[in-house]
């Protein structure tokens, strides 16, 4: 639930809590053919977009979200050269994918193309021209169809979604994640937005047990975004390689250095550090 009267953005959980953004200008507002979408600019986060009156991403501290959603995964792999995003259509998570000179395709399905269109348009510096990228396929389809039908196989899968409610709902399900694993190659990794453990304990508890019931070592790790209500963000990382799980630190930081990453909030001892977790998420995740 929001209030949204273009002087100031309020967005309400369902736990009561909120949080207020000052509007300085409306960018852009228009219902689509699946979401409500809103790109504003604000005097401190830069421009912020979001769908059916939830943040989505905000020029101020997308980094931080992107860059751990794509980095942990593809660093942990370590010879990742196919990777599949669903979702993602603002592009950052496309953009940190293709720092790594050594992923060759890129494959993205978004479902909806106004989410991409306006992005580009609105906030081109989240894409920062990965849409340009010879090594990107941008595909317009449900991401869910998608791994169910697919032939093609994947060393990293990023499943970069909204929270599990509208056109989201299909990507927490057991089913989906069982396609998921069979588009993985040996040793793939899959991430997952798990949302906000704080608030959000339910839907962590049930992305625990659907990844556990399909992949033999389901773990999470997080990652702190300011403009995410609640905190921690949680982030799902199922593999069937639990080698994958403990990378040393030192040899992360040879493939952080191989790939020359210079990132604003990874490094390759928050990978390491991001897998220890509250018990309290711990709990809810019955880990």
């Amino acid at each position: 639930m929001n209030w949204f009267d273009e002087v100031l953005y309020t967005e309400l959980s369902d736990q009561g809590y909120m949080q207020r953004f000052k509007v300085d200008r409306v960018i852009y507002r228009d219902q689509t053919d699946l979401q409500d979408l809103v790109i504003f600019e604000t005097p401190y986060f830069g421009r912020v977009m979001a769908l059916d009156g939830v943040i989505q991403t905000t020029e101020g501290d997308e980094y931080v979200y992107h860059e751990m959603i794509a980095h942990v995964p593809i660093l942990a792999h370590g010879a990742a050269r196919r990777v599949l995003i669903i979702g993602g259509g603002d592009g950052g998570t496309l953009r940190e994918v293709l720092r790594h000179k050594s992923v060759e395709h890129a494959k993205m399905v978004e479902i909806d193309a106004s989410v991409v269109d306006v992005s580009r348009e609105h906030l081109p510096s989240l894409s920062a021209g990965a849409f340009d990228d010879p090594r990107m396929d941008l595909v317009i389809a449900d991401g869910c169809a998608f791994v169910k039908e697919t032939d093609e196989r994947f060393d990293v899968i990023i499943v970069d979604s909204t929270d599990p409610v509208g056109p989201g709902e299909v990507l927490f399900t057991e089913e989906f994640y069982g396609d998921c694993r069979r588009c993985l190659t040996d040793g793939g990794i899959l991430v997952t937005q798990s949302g906000v453990p704080f608030f959000q304990r339910d839907e962590l508890s049930r992305v625990s047990h659907r990844l556990g019931g399909v992949f033999s070592d389901a773990r999470f790790y997080l990652a702190v975004v300011p403009t995410y209500i609640g905190g921690y963000m949680a982030l799902g990382f199922a593999t069937e390689n639990s080698a994958n799980l403990t990378v040393p630190v030192e040899t992360l930081k040879t493939r952080y250095k191989a790939a020359g990453l210079n990132c604003r909030y990874y490094t390759p001892e928050v990978h390491s550090a991001a897998f220890a977790l509250p018990n309290f998420i711990r709990e809810t995740a019955n880990l």
